[in-house]
């Protein structure tokens, strides 16, 4: 959740024009800076670790310090949630949601009036086939839609609430196969 507020804060940067439809253009170096969908798969086979079942966290005991050693503060480094659906993902899949989420929110930061149609334009730009996408619904000035990111056998599903600055895409699960039905973290 946290990158996809950031991604939304840096989006704000930079100036653009909107135009009748409500779709606000991008100065040419923003256009040019977005991965293509093939550019972000190429970069989770780079540097996301392999697909593998979540790892639970370790237990027991901390082991003992070897003689002479001394205890230093350990590096402090945000780890995957151990519990709920996105205890579910794997670590590639988290790495990858981190990608996903980044540039589908910067994508529809700055749509007015998002409506499932505008929606579902910017997400078959970004690369994602209609196939992929679900429950595309307006509620008000927010429009919601998931969108099935499993593949190698993980379960990544993002839950994205476009509504302008309010802009939100987040992680879920889904089954490792079947019809896509996303499991949502209870709010």
């Amino acid at each position: 959740m946290m990158t996809a507020f950031a991604a939304l804060a840096l989006a704000a940067c930079g100036t653009g024009k909107t135009s009748a439809d409500g779709v606000r253009s991008e100065p040419a170096d923003t256009a040019e800076a977005r991965p293509g969908l093939t550019e972000i798969r190429d970069r989770i086979e780079r540097s996301c670790p392999p697909s593998a079942p979540p790892e639970p966290p370790p237990s027991g005991p901390a082991l003992p310090l070897p003689p002479g050693a001394v205890e230093t503060e350990p590096d402090v480094e945000p780890i995957a949630p151990t519990a709920g659906p996105e205890g579910e993902l794997n670590a590639r899949d988290w790495c990858a949601s981190n990608l996903h989420e980044e540039r589908i929110a910067q994508a529809l930061w700055d749509l007015a009036d998002p409506t499932p149609a505008k929606v579902r334009t910017i997400l078959n730009d970004l690369g994602y086939a209609d196939e992929r996408i679900h429950d595309l619904k307006q509620s008000g000035t927010t429009t919601r839609f998931f969108l099935d990111l499993r593949e190698k056998g993980g379960r990544l599903c993002l839950a994205g609430s476009a509504a302008g600055e309010e802009t939100v895409v987040d992680k879920c699960a889904a089954p490792v196969s079947g019809p896509f039905t996303p499991v949502m973290r209870n709010q």
